[in-house]
């Protein structure tokens, strides 16, 4: 679950240790090969791109840099959010990335990384939409729809933070990809989607009008690679975030995937 999913009105990685020496310090695994899985349905952190057909995105920048950096190679795999933090539990991958959320529910099946992200989520809905304005208005609205996929923190969020806490309330339309939920939301099978803000100002930007965010921040979260329990590779990744954060390489991913990027879809 991601995030996930959701992300972030100032999107900004995290600081997260001192900077001095910590390129010398980082270990070398010897080029062994890790197998890191996503979903491919999350734009900007890592998605399919439509022109070139090749994966791309923030997290995969981002991988890529770890990889180089611990000497590493990197195997990619593909699978889907409901089958991702079971999998990795189970050792069928040894990373998993997507926006998911840090949270100590899931730590119960998987080590996390150090945070690498932070993330707010705001209400996306149609440029002409004049029956709310934010989260409390729109609760008032008996016949407006929430988009969703299920068991990701906007889920949790529309169900706590928007409704009325009942994770069954037929107001949550549930869908299997996020691209999926902002489709509904255009032609109007759904009447709100949370997003973080920037990526949902990528949406804005590139609607011509047709998407708009509306009220306020309805909550944050810290996003995290996640892992089996016990895995070694905790420790060199979360020495490799640090230095990362600490050389500005993750502000300037998060200036080329998030300020300049603009949503496609």
């Amino acid at each position: 679950m991601i995030i996930r999913r959701t992300l972030l009105a100032g999107l900004a990685a995290l600081s997260l240790l001192p900077a001095v020496g910590l390129a010398a310090e980082l270990p070398d695994l010897k080029g062994r090969k890790v197998v890191v899985v996503t979903e491919n349905a999350y734009p900007p952190l890592q998605f399919v791109d439509p022109k070139s057909g090749q994966a791309i995105g923030w997290e995969y920048d981002a991988i890529n840099e770890i990889a180089k950096r611990l000497n590493f190679k990197v195997e990619y795999q593909n699978t889907s959010w409901d089958a991702m933090i079971q999998a990795v539990s189970d050792g069928q991958y040894d990373i998993g990335m997507t926006g998911i959320t840090i949270k100590d529910d899931r730590k119960e099946k998987v080590d996390f990384s150090d945070p690498y992200m932070r993330s707010e989520q705001f209400m996306l809905v149609r440029g002409d939409e004049k029956r709310f304005s934010d989260a409390k208005s729109f609760a008032a609205v008996k016949d407006a729809l929430v988009g969703a996929q299920p068991g990701t923190t906007p889920f949790y969020t529309a169900a706590y933070e928007v409704l009325d806490g009942n994770e069954q309330n037929p107001r949550i339309k549930l869908f299997e990809t996020f691209g999926a939920t902002v489709q509904a939301l255009k032609t109007g099978d759904v009447d709100t989607v949370l997003t973080d803000g920037t990526a949902g100002k990528g949406y804005v930007d590139s609607s011509n009008g047709g998407l708009k965010l509306v009220g306020g921040p309805l909550g944050t979260e810290d996003f995290g690679f996640i892992f089996k329990k016990g895995s070694d590779l905790v420790a060199p990744v979360n020495a490799a975030i640090a230095a990362l954060k600490a050389d500005g390489t993750l502000d300037a991913l998060t200036k080329k995937w998030f300020a300049d990027y603009k949503m496609g879809q």
